[in-house]
């Protein structure tokens, strides 16, 4: 029996140009993997980008400098701590 955690359980449907097609597949079957593979793990690896770069920070020059000056300072035993929990979770995409 399949894993449940690697066995997909939705469709996803979509339309495309003949030629978007063609491309794909010739990539696709430059690095061993079928249409769905390819496109899943391009989608997969656009959207994780796209979350992962939601994450600018606006500030006029004092809040930047102030935030720079924070950012040079060694952490305090509080920063660590949280910078061992962050490190330790999990991100939205892996599922292990």
């Amino acid at each position: 029996m399949a894993n449940p955690s690697t066995t997909a359980e939705v469709n996803i449907h979509l339309r495309a140009r003949s030629r978007d097609r063609a491309l794909i597949d010739q990539a696709a079957e430059i690095v061993g993997a079928n249409r769905s593979q390819f496109m899943l793990a391009s989608a997969l690896e656009k959207a994780k980008n796209v979350l992962l770069d939601q994450s600018t920070i606006h500030a006029d020059a004092a809040a930047f400098h102030k935030i720079m000056d924070w950012m040079d300072a060694a952490a305090t035993p509080v920063e660590r701590q949280g910078m061992k929990r962050l490190a330790g979770a999990k991100a939205p995409w892996r599922s292990e």
